[in-house]
């Protein structure tokens, strides 16, 4: 009874709001700020965060701290991330005060036709088994990223992964949960190698309890001795290649050997004052740059966060700006997107022209023209890096190769089996990608380092973060916390079209208010779960010379510094 009565009177205190116990800050905060001098890290692991910490204190840089805190959340977080997959990366060098842009995406096979796929009568590539299997660029990427910028030696920046692959872990809450999904639902269609991988005397690993991963060790001892080559061209590749082919699919040896990440100059629009920066496609971050050119015709200052007014323009500059992400968005190597256009003000203003009182459906506009996981460190010499990583649809393909201790990403789902379109699938072209990182700069100097997880709801997370900092004046704890919304429904790069106006998916914290102003706009309104994406920043404070860091509790992750 005593238990019932508690039980009421907690529902009662949230229900008027009295549950919020902070002092000071937003409501909706569910921490303060980290703050540092002398380094951060914030990752969507704890034990990930504490390892990047520890190379930093070591004497490593913030680039060495990111590739450390990558391999660790590779291992711990199997669901989000892993060797298996790409990497994206914006990055801040103190020394030359310029921004990089590093673009570590595998292609098709090229011995893998559109023809194939039109014999077959596909209408899109399965997302799970051997077809969806791009080439893994991961491990390039870090060392691109390592070659250029990186200090201690790749050994050293290994070790703390290896370690615990080979020591064991246990699992967090929300990882543990996701882990169990994907593993059983993979030992059900009878994947190979998966038991083996990833059950441990006979059951899958759940929260608290212990993971260990000896093959993903050895893979990592090999790379740290070998470098890149010794997963591209030795033993490593041969086993992938072989274990594809094996099982029906098309990725090779020469496939694997012929990769390389490309270096490009990421790609800003001025959004109050700030400039914000993406990099541009084979990703879909100008989709925010898009939304915020648009969003930026709108006087913030005079419409409140989390209202029917706010939720309503930012989701018609997302639809307009999904269009052209279905139409135009592809790997730039094989079609000449255009990127400049896109995110003028002239072709912003055009667009934001089209918005009403309603929800409304909206093309693309004609224009001439040729699970996830996201960390950010930073160090005392001013360097910080937006890193984001992934293998899609959580853990992959379901392909794991034998005894290397990961699964194969299936990128390769995101390609167009339409012929005529600028993400139709090529061999040897990289598929459109959903991970995204990003940067703000103001007069010049670096501002703020984030990224936001979660597929495509990736670029209205930055939008979001964006508006949250600059418009609401929210500090990046706040900024991340703050109640979230998601529009789906808008037409896809795969050929998919719009499904009318979409639907507004809203969490919790959106007032019902809201909800039905929304609908009395016609907008369809539903409610999701876990699928708001996942949070990290850190923000340089130039005026008081410190970092200040942030981690969602949407996640297992943390910030941290010293």
């Amino acid at each position: 009874m005593k238990t019932h009565a508690f039980t009421l009177l907690a529902l009662f205190s949230v229900l008027l709001g009295l549950a919020q116990d902070r002092v000071t800050g937003e409501l909706f905060a569910t921490r303060s700020e980290i703050i540092a001098q002398n380094g951060m890290v914030a990752t969507s692991h704890p034990l990930a965060t504490q390892v990047g910490l520890d190379i930093l204190k070591k004497g490593g840089n913030a680039i060495d701290a990111a590739i450390a805190a990558n391999a660790t959340l590779g291992l711990m977080e199997p669901t989000g991330c892993g060797i298996g997959g790409d990497l994206f990366v914006i990055l801040w060098d103190a020394k030359t005060k310029k921004l990089h842009g590093l673009n570590a995406s595998g292609r098709s096979p090229k011995s893998l036709s559109l023809e194939y796929f039109e014999e077959k009568d596909f209408t899109k590539i399965p997302a799970y088994g051997p077809l969806s299997v791009s080439v893994p660029g991961a491990v390039d990427g870090w060392f691109e990223l390592h070659g250029k910028f990186g200090s201690l030696p790749m050994q050293d920046i290994l070790n703390p992964a290896i370690n615990y692959a080979e020591n064991g872990f246990p699992l967090t809450e929300l990882i543990g949960h996701y882990f169990n999904l994907s593993v059983n639902r993979f030992m059900a269609s009878e994947l190979p190698n998966i038991r083996d991988t990833y059950v441990i005397d006979g059951k899958i690993p759940k929260e608290g309890e212990i993971f260990k991963n000896p093959y993903l060790a050895n893979t990592y001892r090999n790379i740290a001795k070998g470098g890149r080559d010794a997963f591209y061209k030795g033993e490593i590749a041969k086993t992938i290649a072989g274990f594809i082919k094996e099982h029906g699919g098309f990725l090779s040896k020469e496939d694997l050997a012929s990769h390389k990440s490309e270096w490009v100059d990421p790609v800003s629009v001025n959004y109050r004052g700030y400039d914000v920066w993406e990099l541009p496609p084979n990703g879909q971050g100008i989709a925010a740059l898009q939304m915020l050119q648009i969003l930026e015709g709108y006087d913030f200052s005079n419409i409140e966060f989390g209202s029917t007014e706010h939720l309503h323009l930012f989701t018609e500059a997302k639809k307009l700006a999904f269009e052209d992400r279905a139409k135009y968005y592809a790997d730039m190597h094989f079609a000449n997107v255009p990127v400049d256009e896109l995110i003028s003000d002239e072709y912003a203003n055009k667009r934001r022209e089209l918005i009403t009182e309603r929800a409304s459906k909206y093309d693309a506009g004609e224009i001439s023209a040729g699970e996830t996981i996201y960390l950010t460190t930073a160090d005392k010499e001013g360097n910080m890096v937006s890193f984001i990583q992934s293998n899609y649809r959580g853990m992959g393909s379901g392909m794991v190769p034998p005894k290397l201790g990961f699964m194969l990403q299936n990128r390769g789902e995101l390609f167009n089996l339409k012929r005529g379109f600028f993400n139709t699938y090529e061999p040897g072209k990289r598929p459109f990608h959903t991970i995204i990182p990003a940067f703000i700069t103001k007069d010049n100097k670096p501002f703020l380092s984030f990224g936001v997880m979660g597929g495509d709801f990736q670029p209205q997370g930055h939008t979001q973060i964006v508006m949250n900092v600059i418009d609401f004046g929210m500090n990046i704890q706040e900024a991340g916390d703050a109640p979230r919304w998601d529009h789906a429904g808008t037409s896809k790069p795969t050929g998919e079209p719009a499904e009318g106006t979409g639907t507004v998916h809203v969490e919790s914290g959106i007032p019902y208010e809201t909800v039905r102003g929304l609908m009395s706009k016609r907008h369809k309104v539903g409610f999701g779960l876990g699928g708001y994406g996942g949070y990290q920043a850190i923000l340089w404070d130039d005026e008081n010379k410190v970092y200040r860091g942030a981690s969602e509790s949407r996640k297992d992750g943390q910030a941290a510094g010293f």
